[in-house]
């Protein structure tokens, strides 16, 4: 009797730990952020001449006229390093920002799509510096 008790309870405790996990799913925002249309390099060009060249400057290489009151430097998307970065720590970066940097979050002032724009220009100027 008392084997039949704990195995009701724990199919239950499991049962609804199982529905939970379920919900909490579907309510989860997906990590890759896909828009409905591919990332457009034009758009993240007018997006980054707006947003991000006053520290990064017109050619990404970090020398924007903001960039000369930075303390930590405006990332220079010319460099190799940059090169080297995926997608995805790109598109971290801009809406996340970075730690201790002037490098803020950008999430809430830039659309998802805006901000995979602005990653597609970056490879744009990237490909620049090689």
């Amino acid at each position: 009797m008392l084997t039949t008790r704990r195995q009701i309870l724990w199919h239950r405790f499991f049962s609804a730990g199982l529905v939970s996990l379920c919900i909490l799913n579907s309510l989860a925002i997906p990590s890759s952020y896909a828009q409905d249309y591919p990332p457009d390099r034009e758009r993240g060009k007018a997006v980054f001449e707006h947003y991000c060249q006053n520290c990064h400057g017109k050619t990404g290489r970090g020398d924007g006229p903001g960039a000369v009151a930075l303390k930590v430097p405006a990332a220079n998307f010319q460099r190799f390093q940059s090169f080297l970065k995926s997608d995805e720590e790109l598109l971290r970066t801009i809406e996340h920002g970075v730690v201790f940097s002037p490098m803020h979050s950008w999430r809430g002032q830039l659309t998802d799509g805006e901000m995979q724009d602005v990653v597609a220009y970056i490879r744009v100027l990237s490909q620049q510096g090689q």
